[in-house]
């Protein structure tokens, strides 16, 4: 894993008195961003919009420079939760200790944690435009419909139905929808899709990372996968990955059949010295335009 170069991802990148400590292999930490110690605002998000994510509080520092940094991560939203309710994270063996003053995610998590008192409300900002289907670069095993997803020659990954449910569950829901368009067997490829198994392979934790190295290195063909995630790798590894459009996502006429996501956005507790004022910024135009720009839907 961790063979692809990841470009850098942060509100401010670091100047050369920050020495970078990296090997290949090893102490990779792609979805922890900032300085967690002295960043005046702090952010959970879930990871799959985190290009979008970065242009918009790169944004935001710009425009509040006193902000000083801002300390995000992007990954699955169930390990944010167990911080914010517990003690913090652990990366490897180093410990975060800092809680966020906001916290972005799926509706239904948000919601949870307005129910277990730790936001007062929140507001969606944001939405996936559906799902298409990323292959290596040429599209080497030739795959032209939901169809030849079922052959033997063919070996699956997508994210893992029980670390990261919500993306799983939209990846399901667009897999079911295609077979029944094609006219071939539902329960075939939804259990392709879902039991792991000598032609399907999972992510572990945070599949827009694993995805990608797993069709990059050779151990899987095809990915379901969000079509802004696909558009991410294609911009930034041009000559290892296309996507296919099965979901009509190009035509800008997305159809009814491609599941998609909503990205919630609330204060944690009263948001300390710029959690309002960022999240008015998501709901902002220059956010809005970001997102879209990074295959996205403004809400606004």
């Amino acid at each position: 894993m961790n063979s692809l170069p990841w470009p850098p991802e942060a509100a401010r990148y670091p100047g050369d008195a920050v020495r970078p400590f990296i090997a290949p292999g090893s102490n990779h930490a792609l979805d922890f961003h900032g300085d967690p110690a002295t960043a005046g605002l702090a952010l959970f998000s879930d990871g799959n919009h985190h290009m979008a994510l970065e242009a918009s509080v790169r944004a935001f520092l710009a425009a509040n420079p006193k902000v000083g940094d801002v300390f995000y991560t992007t990954t699955p939203p169930a390990p944010l939760v167990d911080a914010l309710k517990g003690d913090g994270l652990a990366l490897g063996n180093l410990r975060i200790s800092r809680k966020p003053e906001v916290f972005i995610g799926p509706d239904n998590i948000l919601h949870d944690l307005v129910e277990a008192g730790f936001i007062t409300g929140h507001v969606p900002f944001a939405e996936s435009r559906g799902n298409v289907l990323l292959v290596r670069q040429g599209n080497p095993k030739g795959i032209s419909s939901v169809a030849d997803l079922l052959s033997d020659d063919i070996t699956l990954t997508c994210s893992n139905p029980v670390t990261e449910k919500a993306s799983f569950a939209v990846y399901r829901e667009e897999i079911c929808n295609l077979a029944q368009q094609a006219g071939i067997s539902k329960d075939a490829i939804v259990r392709k899709l879902s039991v792991a198994g000598p032609r399907t392979v999972h992510s572990q934790i945070i599949h827009h990372r694993e995805v990608p190295e797993l069709i990059s290195g050779g151990h899987a063909d095809a990915a379901v996968i969000y079509y802004h995630l696909a558009l991410r790798y294609t911009r930034i590894f041009p000559d290892i990955f296309e996507f296919l459009d099965f979901g009509e996502i190009l035509s800008g006429q997305r159809a009814t059949s491609n599941a998609t996501t909503r990205y919630h956005i609330g204060l944690v507790a009263d948001g300390g010295q710029w959690g309002k004022r960022f999240v008015s910024f998501m709901q902002g135009n220059t956010a809005q335009q970001l997102y879209e720009e990074h295959g996205l839907s403004r809400l606004y």
